[in-house]
C-alpha cells in the first residue's frame, strides 16, 4: 500500500532529489574550466572542444520527451533511477577516454542519462508534494543545480586538478557525486504515494502525448523556457569576456560571473515561498524579466567597478524566473501527465541553451563587441515578459481548472 501524500515532502526524497540535481550538473560544468587543457591534449579546435560542454544539453533536448513518456509508464522514480545509472557510466567512462572521439562518445552517454533523469525530477516532486507547494520544493532542488555548477566552475582548476594531475582524474572525481546519488536514490527514494500510473492499461498512454501537445498553455511555457535558457546561457557564457573587455582580469571576470549562481541559491528557495504566500505566479516571471532587460541593457554602459550590481540583479531576477517556470508544468497538468509535459517543455526549452551562446559568439565574431548581444538579451527579456501575460494564472488567487 502506497503512503498518503503528506503536506510536507519527506526529507529523504527532497535530499535525494537535491543530490541528483547536483550530480547532473557538476560533471557538466567541470568542462569549461578545463577546455584549454583538453584542447591542447587532443589538438582540438574551439568548436570541437565546445561540444564536450553542449552535447549533454543536446541530448537533454533529444531524450527529454521519450524520458517523460517512460516515466508516465514505469514511474518517475524508476525512470530517474535508470537515468542516474547511465550518468554514472558516462562520467566514469569519460575518465578513461584516450582520444577526442571516445571522450565525445562517453559524454553522449552521460547526456542520455541527463535527458532521462533531469526531466523526471518535477514528476517525483509533484508525486510527493501538494500541487500548491510544488514551486517551493522545486526551488530547493534547483539549488542542487546551482551549487553543483558553481562549485565545479570554482574549484576544478585551483583545487581538483592539482590533486588529480590530469583532466582524466578530474572527470573521475566529478563522477563520485553521481555514484553516491545513484546509491541513495535506489536505496532511499520510495514509490510515490498513490502511484498507480504504471498499472493503468497500456492503451491509456497511446493518446498521452497528443493530449499534452494540445495544451496551449504548455506550449507557452516551452517558448518561455527557450527564451529563458537563451538568455541565461548567453549571459553566463559571455559575461567573463564582457568583464575582461571592460578591463577586468580573468580572475575578477570569473568571480563576478559566479555571483549569478551563488546569489541564485537563496533566491530559488525564498521566491517560491513568497509566490505561494501571495497566491500568484505570473508577476514572478514578468517583473524579473523587466529587471534583467534593464540590467542587460545597462551593462553596455556600466563601468567595471559597478558591474557587480548588474550581475547581482541578473542573478536574483533570472533565478526567480527560472524556478517558477520549471514548476509550471506541475501546476498546469494533472499528475499522470506531468512526466510527459515536463519532458516536452524541457526538450524544447533547452534548445535555447544551445542557440543563445551561439548567437552571442557570432555577434562577437562579427562586431568585435558584446554591445549588440546585450541588446538582444534585453529584447529577449522583454519578450519573456510579454509572453507571460498570455499564460493562465496558476496561483491560488486565480486557480485554473486542471485539464
Amino acid at each position: 500500500m502506497q503512503p498518503e501524500k503528506n503536506s510536507k515532502m519527506p526529507l529523504t526524497i527532497l535530499g535525494s532529489a537535491w543530490l541528483l540535481a547536483f550530480a547532473i550538473y557538476s560533471p557538466m560544468f567541470c568542462v569549461p574550466p578545463m577546455e584549454h587543457i583538453i584542447k591542447a591534449e587532443f589538438l582540438l579546435t574551439h568548436a570541437q572542444a565546445s561540444l564536450l560542454f553542449s552535447t549533454p544539453l543536446m541530448m537533454l533536448v533529444l531524450v527529454a520527451i521519450p524520458g517523460g513518456l517512460i516515466a508516465d509508464r514505469i514511474g518517475a522514480r524508476k525512470a530517474a533511477g535508470i537515468g542516474i545509472i547511465i550518468i554514472v557510466v558516462g562520467t566514469i567512462l569519460r575518465s578513461t577516454a584516450t582520444n577526442y572521439s571516445s571522450l565525445l562518445a562517453f559524454t553522449l552517454i552521460f547526456g542520455i542519462g541527463v535527458g532521462l533523469a533531469f526531466p523526471n525530477l518535477p514528476k517525483v516532486i509533484s508525486a510527493w508534494t501538494p500541487r500548491k507547494k510544488a514551486g517551493m520544493a522545486t526551488g530547493v532542488v534547483v539549488t542542487g543545480i546551482m551549487v553543483g555548477s558553481a562549485l565545479a566552475l570554482a574549484i576544478t582548476i585551483p583545487l581538483i586538478l592539482p590533486i588529480t594531475n590530469t583532466f582524466h582524474g578530474v572527470f573521475f572525481f566529478w563522477s563520485i557525486p553521481s555514484i553516491v546519488a545513484a546509491i541513495l536514490w535506489w536505496k532511499l527514494v520510495k514509490e510515490p504515494p498513490r502511484s498507480n500510473i504504471h498499472n493503468e492499461p497500456t492503451s491509456r498512454y497511446k493518446p498521452m502525448l497528443l493530449q499534452v501537445l494540445k495544451n496551449k498553455s504548455l506550449w507557452l511555457v516551452a517558448a518561455l523556457l527557450v527564451l529563458e535558457n537563451s538568455f541565461f546561457f548567453n549571459w553566463v557564457g559571455w559575461a567573463p569576456a564582457l568583464i575582461m573587455l571592460k578591463g577586468g582580469t580573468p580572475e575578477i571576470a570569473g568571480l563576478l560571473t559566479s555571483i549569478v549562481q551563488w546569489v541564485g541559491i537563496p533566491t530559488v528557495i525564498l521566491m517560491p515561498r513568497l509566490a505561494y504566500k501571495l497566491g500568484v505566479r505570473k508577476p514572478f516571471i514578468w517583473l524579473p524579466s523587466i529587471i534583467t532587460a534593464i540590467a542587460a541593457w545597462g551593462a553596455i554602459y556600466t563601468d567595471l567597478s559597478l558591474m557587480w550590481l548588474n550581475v547581482l540583479l541578473v542573478g536574483i531576477a533570472d533565478s526567480t524566473r527560472i524556478v517558477v517556470l520549471l514548476a509550471l508544468p506541475v501546476e498546469l497538468m494533472p499528475g499522470e501527465k506531468v512526466g510527459t509535459a515536463s519532458g516536452l517543455v524541457l526538450s524544447i526549452g533547452y534548445l535555447g541553451a544551445i542557440i543563445g551562446p551561439l548567437i552571442g559568439g557570432r555577434i562577437l565574431d562579427i562586431t568585435g563587441s558584446l554591445d549588440l548581444s546585450l541588446l538582444v538579451l534585453s529584447g529577449v527579456s522583454i519578450a519573456i515578459a510579454a509572453v507571460t501575460f498570455m499564460l493562465p494564472e496558476t496561483g491560488t488567487k486565480n486557480r485554473i481548472k486542471q485539464p
